[in-house]
């Protein structure tokens, strides 16, 4: 496999990535996650595994996340991605913010690691986040 190819398909996951990010800050976390996951994507949330976008969908219908008072921004540091150009991740930090019923803000840093899959029509989406 040749450099070239690598280098390619890395900007390929960054530019998903940063177009997931986006997503998420101007439409909502919950139509960014649907749109960005893969149908068996596999996210780890508060020590459990919600497994498949069907159950993903389930989580988020349980939730209420207005979109002025809960926001979620995140931007990888490293990207790699496999010789067979299927695979690859990403990590980085995101912020998680909610605004409280009087106006204050609670904030959550942490680190992100997301696992990206090539689908047939070639685009990437995530299968562990």
């Amino acid at each position: 496999m040749k450099e070239g190819s690598i280098e390619k398909w890395k900007s390929e996951i960054i530019k998903t990535e940063q177009e997931f990010a986006e997503m998420a800050l101007n439409e909502g976390i919950p139509k960014a996650f649907m749109a960005y996951a893969a149908e068996d994507a596999v996210l780890l949330r508060n020590n459990s595994l919600i497994i498949g976008k069907d159950s993903l969908r389930e989580s988020y219908k349980n939730k209420k996340l207005d979109l002025g008072k809960v926001s979620l921004t995140w931007k990888p540091d490293f990207v790699d991605v496999a010789l067979s150009g299927d695979l690859g991740y990403t990590y980085g930090k995101y912020v998680y913010t909610t605004i409280d019923s009087i106006g204050n803000a609670n904030v959550v840093e942490g680190i992100f690691h997301t696992v990206w899959k090539r689908q047939a029509d070639g685009k990437w989406k995530f299968v562990w986040d």
